[in-house]
């Protein structure tokens, strides 16, 4: 099988982005649930937080993301609003601790959703706004059902929750779940939304069902390996970069490093055009 071109594209580069994508640490539904998949029906898992080791997951992958670099290129991070993504995202991307001689609003407030951590500081990390579209599997399952956002703006301060649907959780439904065509079709949503943001370079905080359903769509048109590396399951706070490019004109925004060319204008006749002269 051909995979285009010797497996090798090119686009313009302010036709891409790169996005950073973030699968949430362990959750207290993720323990029960590996042992027993029933355990994703109880109702004590609802809107389910980090466990104890998900949190040393957290700390993990912010030393990383700090130790690389990639925290300076970042210009938005966008999480799912429920409390398990939105501790993830604070811990990884927020600032250091916080302290009450700051002007700002804290990330998080100290123990939120039963965590035992000191409060977050807004200061000195890219701005996290929460966006519906990127929520996990809806309906059934309770750990999937979000709080209020005016509960979520509580513990998470400077997180924007402006474009939430509603305060209360609209989406989720009790007897009704998602399918996964529905899931697939609603992460296709969320990729397109992208391409309304400015920003280029965007961290997004989610969860493994969204991933999984919405990555499978893409790869068809690679190499077999690259289709599976594409594709395959995260892993609790696993961040895997990759770069999404807009093939229809979606995106309006200009190059930032184009150049035109001919400044001065002078004579520039292409030395291939001339050769073809000169044998005429």
């Amino acid at each position: 099988m051909d995979y285009g071109g010797g497996g090798t594209n090119l686009f313009p580069l302010h036709r891409c982005k790169t996005i950073h994508l973030v699968r949430h640490a362990q959750g207290i539904h993720n323990v029960e649930g590996d042992k027993n998949y029933k355990a994703y029906l109880n109702p004590r898992y609802f809107d389910a937080q980090l466990t104890p080791l998900g949190w040393q997951q957290v700390d993990n992958l912010r030393n990383h993301v700090r130790d690389s670099g990639l925290i300076d290129k970042i210009d938005l991070v966008i999480v799912s609003p429920l409390l398990r993504t939105l501790q993830t995202a604070v811990g990884v991307f927020g600032g250091e601790g916080y302290t009450d001689k700051t002007d700002v609003l804290p990330l998080m407030v100290a123990n939120a959703g039963n965590s035992s951590r000191a409060a977050i500081s807004s200061l000195n990390c890219p701005p996290i706004v929460a966006v519906e579209l990127c929520r996990e599997h809806l309906g059934v399952h309770p750990c999937d059902r979000r709080r209020s956002i005016s509960e979520c703006q509580f513990l998470f301060p400077a997180v924007d929750f402006s474009l939430a649907n509603s305060d209360e959780d609209d989406l989720w439904k009790e007897n009704i779940r998602e399918t996964k065509e529905e899931l697939a079709a609603r992460g296709m949503k969320f990729l397109n939304w992208l391409w309304t943001r400015k920003e280029k370079e965007i961290a997004i905080v989610t969860h493994s069902g969204f991933l999984s359903h919405t990555l499978n769509k893409f790869g068809n048109d690679c190499h077999p390996l690259v289709k599976k590396e594409i594709s395959k399951h995260f892993a609790n706070c696993e961040l895997r970069s990759m770069v999404i490019f807009d093939r229809s004109m979606t995106g309006t925004e200009a190059s930032t490093t184009n150049y035109p060319g001919k400044i001065p204008s002078g004579l520039d006749l292409p030395s291939d055009v001339a050769d073809e002269k000169a044998e005429k």
